[in-house]
């Protein structure tokens, strides 16, 4: 049996078949870990959900930011349903809506499996967290999201206040501050406030920002952690973090990561060629640069993450 964890989909059906063709995926022995962003942007977004409910006995999903955001939309009334994008818009009226997002929202924001020693989340853990103290507010989110008060939550959990999670939190603010850590976060400061406007690679952030995994001292965990999100960083290992969202709906690569395995393989397919890829922006000097060319990266090497200093 073979496990791996798969980056940000987001709509993008052809290259998931294409990557799940190259791993000779199995679903009577193997199971797959995404990261979540399984949706939006990438124009078969319900061609992907309807694929991984098919899988779902032989999957694992984290969800992401796009995923939430369809499960608060889908709580509008029908004629503000209408007005999102097209590709949204196709699966909340579709015939099989009320399934797959009922089954979406039953997803976890955490995942971890003790004896591989890997823990899948969508974006990041706060600095100060143990696993212990990250699942814990996982759950906690994860126990309103599924019950019968979920409409209350999915209508106040996005903004950007408050901006780092404290245990003296209430109520929505709590709720708030855990999914903006899970689903949102790139960087933060030393006391765990995310900046929500940084978004591009390593080295452009503004002064007292640093990387999520990057902040000094940052809580060690005894797991390893595989996350998405952040697609202008790419491919990323290093102080057991590996960062797999390599940007396919921007014109990058879908990448799958296999976990159960003493060196982690990495495995990629390019995205479709009419994906376009995107543009950096230096928030240090405001020029733009490639994110595929910075700190020495090459185009088309998706298969060598940067790697840190691991002390």
């Amino acid at each position: 049996m073979a496990v791996y964890a798969i980056g940000d989909v987001q709509g993008c059906y052809p290259e998931l078949q294409r990557l799940l063709d190259k791993l000779s995926f199995d679903p009577a022995a193997d199971r797959l870990w995404f990261c979540g962003d399984l949706i939006n942007r990438g124009g078969q977004s319900l061609d992907v959900l309807r694929f991984l409910h098919d899988l779902r006995d032989h999957i694992v999903i984290t969800l992401g930011n796009h995923d939430l955001s369809l499960l608060a939309i889908a709580q509008r009334k029908r004629d503000a349903q209408r007005r999102v994008n097209p590709e949204l818009r196709e699966i909340l009226f579709a015939d099989d809506a009320p399934v797959l997002l009922e089954w979406l929202r039953q997803q976890p924001l955490l995942h971890s499996d003790k004896d591989l020693g890997w823990t899948m989340v969508h974006a990041g853990l706060a600095p100060r967290w143990s696993l212990r103290q990250a699942k814990r507010a996982a759950h906690e989110v994860e126990r309103e999201l599924r019950g019968d008060k979920h409409p209350r939550l999915l209508a106040k959990m996005f903004g950007n206040t408050p901006a780092s999670w404290s245990p003296k939190l209430r109520s929505e603010e709590r709720m708030r501050a855990a999914i903006n850590v899970f689903t949102r976060m790139r960087y933060c400061d030393v006391r765990g406030r995310i900046d929500f406007n940084a978004k591009d690679i390593p080295g452009t952030q503004k002064p007292g920002l640093y990387p999520w995994f990057e902040v000094p001292g940052m809580r060690r965990r005894d797991t390893r952690i595989v996350c998405g999100h952040w697609s202008a960083l790419g491919l990323f290992a290093g102080l057991g973090v590996y960062a797999i969202d390599t940007g396919c709906v921007w014109g990058g690569k879908l990448t799958a990561l296999r976990l159960d395995c003493e060196e982690p393989q990495i495995i990629s397919v390019p995205a479709e060629a009419s994906r376009s890829r995107p543009v950096v922006r230096d928030e240090r000097n405001g020029k733009n640069k490639d994110p595929k060319r910075e700190k020495g990266k090459k185009p088309d090497k998706a298969e060598k993450p940067e790697k840190r200093d691991q002390h």
